[in-house]
């Protein structure tokens, strides 16, 4: 699995510490974020994200700022990224189960302790593949056309 990881300058000590984490857990990390604490525009970021998963450079995303909102909205703009806020593990396993999300969107703010376990929990649960989620993520995926 081809992860990347994308934040702005409120998200740079976060993002080291689970790449740190990610690469513990034998994942590759591609940075698309900052690495400096000097302010920056989060869309740039999240649509750099955004478009390598478009690209198929990645396979999952993971997006931090000081909320996630930010970063959530900016990144749903892009074509075929479907970018879920995630608070709990708990949102990110039903996030991934029901809604096929390919990228998380987490506030620094966040505990990192917590944010490694939601960051785990996304990257291991697979979606159902049941017939009214994938009804659903197709009418998504058919409105973004």
């Amino acid at each position: 699995m081809k992860i990347g990881i994308a934040n702005d300058h409120g998200g740079v000590e976060v993002k080291n510490q689970l790449v740190k984490y990610l690469a513990f857990l034998g994942y590759q990390v591609t940075n698309y974020g900052t690495n400096k604490e000097d302010p920056v525009d989060y869309p740039l970021y999240a649509f750099k994200l955004g478009e390598a998963i478009q690209k198929k450079e990645i396979d999952v995303g993971i997006l931090i700022c000081k909320s996630g909102i930010g970063m959530s909205i900016a990144a749903n703009k892009v074509k075929g990224v479907r970018c879920a806020k995630v608070e709990t593990k708990e949102d990110a396993i039903v996030t991934r189960e029901h809604n096929h999300s390919n990228v998380i969107a987490l506030s620094a703010r966040t505990d990192i302790e917590i944010i490694k376990e939601i960051v785990k929990s996304f990257l291991e649960t697979p979606y159902s593949n049941e017939e009214r989620h994938v009804r659903r993520v197709q009418m998504i995926d058919k409105y973004d056309n």
